[in-house]
């Protein structure tokens, strides 16, 4: 396993294709194995990882807390409704408590781009050990879903060794809410960086034309791209041109709650268009597996009948997937030496 050098994990952008084989895996290895009663690894017994989650979440925040107890850690919850950000606290401040408290990793998800990486910043400039991991912030980025995903898809199409080298040259298109999707934004830097060429599908008001561009400058914050050749991305308004020769398709869910335009008018007219369901895939003879990070709007991003047909639909698996993927960041990141000090996960079988 190669060496890891982020201390905090805030955007994916950041992640060179060295990175992503470490994360996948590690992920594989923890999936393979026992994870109940006393067969818990003890890697990170003692450890506290504390969940600070400003939005509603249900997958992410329930696997990030069952991540973090199987690896042996002690788990603290924050919930924004009963805590003294009521009374004023600074959210800052919030976070320093559980720093105070002993916290080791700081999973943050707020509703506004760059929180996790502002926290992040005034802990090292204050010298504490605290990491942060970006929980989802704004419409910037979802690191462990991205990855997630990722390997949701690698071990869809190598599930012996679900490593980068499983999405070179793989067609992968992503229909519907980019604009406002942090998990879109993860799953660009993402695939594009294993060597999976990307298809943006949607109406212009949700696929603007300015993110054809959006591989194509140095990512934010850094001078170099980690990655040095990527696959390409193009953008489509025609989900049948989409679906043609693509090897999977990732839905995206209608972010209703960050629109601050009316965008769609006619939910049954987007289902129409970018909806997907059986019928459409047989129609564009697809036959690549149906990813949605969830939740689902169903009869909207994709029908009821096809979000059930396991056979198709990976949304279970990607659900599976985010426990194993947010195990092995949480190992990379709050171990002090993960690869010489801590108890390695078996091989996988």
């Amino acid at each position: 396993m190669s060496g890891w050098s982020h201390r905090h994990v805030l955007d994916l952008a950041a992640f060179s294709r060295d990175d992503y084989a470490t994360v996948l895996e590690l992920a594989h290895r923890f999936r393979s194995m026992p994870v109940t009663g006393a067969r818990k690894l003890p890697a990170l017994q003692g450890r506290l990882v504390a969940t600070l989650f400003f939005e509603p979440s249900t997958r992410t925040r329930s696997s990030f807390e069952l991540a973090a107890k199987r690896l042996s850690a002690d788990v603290q919850s924050f919930s924004p409704s009963s805590s003294s950000l009521s009374k004023g606290e600074s959210l800052l401040d919030t976070a320093r408590t559980y720093v105070a408290m002993g916290a080791d990793v700081l999973v943050i998800r707020h509703r506004c781009t760059d929180v996790p990486a502002q926290l992040a910043h005034e802990l090292d400039q204050a010298g504490e050990r605290t990491v942060v991991l970006n929980g989802g912030d704004g419409q910037h980025s979802h690191p462990s879903q991205g990855l997630l995903d990722l390997y949701t898809l690698a071990h869809h199409f190598d599930p012996h060794r679900p490593q980068p080298e499983a999405l070179q040259g793989k067609r992968i298109g992503i229909v519907g809410d980019v604009l406002h999707s942090r998990v879109a934004r993860s799953n660009l830097w993402a695939l594009s960086a294993c060597g999976a060429d990307v298809v943006l599908c949607g109406p212009p008001s949700l696929v603007p034309d300015a993110f054809a561009d959006f591989l194509h400058a140095p990512p934010p914050g850094q001078t170099v791209d980690p990655v040095p050749q990527r696959g390409r991305l193009q953008i489509s308004r025609n989900l049948d041109e989409c679906l043609s020769g693509a090897d999977a398709v990732m839905t995206l869910r209608l972010q209703k709650e960050r629109m601050t335009d009316h965008l769609l008018t006619d939910l049954d007219r987007y289902h129409r268009d970018y909806g997907l369901s059986h019928e459409r895939l047989r129609r564009c003879a697809f036959s690549g597996p149906v990813l949605h990070p969830g939740p689902v709007n169903r009869g909207v991003e994709m029908s009821g009948a096809l979000l059930d047909d396991r056979s198709i639909c990976l949304v279970e698996d990607q659900v599976r997937n985010g426990i194993p993927i947010r195990m092995a960041l949480l190992y990379l990141m709050a171990a002090s030496d993960p690869v010489a000090d801590s108890p390695r996960p078996p091989a996988p079988s």
